[in-house]
């Protein structure tokens, strides 16, 4: 943990909301890319990462002071995530109906905005834990070692769901 983020938590957890505040500052924009990447929707987006930093304030008690900060921040959202998943699955059910349909009126040449909006589809047509093995290790930069830490997995589990995903990945993209 950084020494801010050391001095953050320790003051958060004698009350100072104002700490915790400056934590969430440091801390947003990573969490509300995270889970906009898990859900694909803006509002959830911005729903669940609210949801991870009332958790976190909640729990910031039980925070390891050995472990990241943003590791244990990631853990809560991704969990919030999966969570959201499993309770929401007519919304994703919709949302990837829809992506579907858009991809079926694509024709000619594609923007580099549609080309986004086919990949998400692609990334949302994955198992809940594929796409978070995904979201962390690709588009957040963490390593295995990290994103298993983050899941409570394996390092192995990690390889194998980052490698399922990537020959899924591929076979959404190719289908085009």
């Amino acid at each position: 943990m950084t020494d801010a983020d050391h001095d953050l938590v320790l003051q958060s957890r004698n009350g100072d909301t104002a700490a915790f505040e400056a934590l969430v500052r440091q801390h947003q924009h990573m969490i509300h890319a995270l889970t906009f990447r898990m859900t694909g929707s803006p509002a959830d987006a911005e729903d669940l990462a609210q949801e991870t930093f009332i958790r976190a304030y909640e729990q910031i008690g039980k925070f390891n002071d050995g472990a990241k900060f943003s590791t244990w921040l990631y853990s809560i959202a991704v969990h919030a995530c999966l969570n959201w998943r499993r309770d929401e699955a007519r919304r994703f059910q919709a949302h990837e109906n829809c992506a579907e349909e858009m991809l079926t009126h694509t024709n000619g040449e594609i923007s580099q905005n549609e080309m986004a909006q086919h990949a998400q589809a692609a990334l949302m047509k994955l198992s809940a834990k594929q796409r978070a093995a995904i979201v962390l290790t690709i588009y957040d930069g963490l390593n295995h070692a990290e994103a298993a830490k983050v899941l409570h997995c394996s390092e192995t589990t990690i390889s194998w769901r980052v490698f399922a995903a990537k020959r899924k990945l591929k076979q959404l993209l190719s289908k085009r």
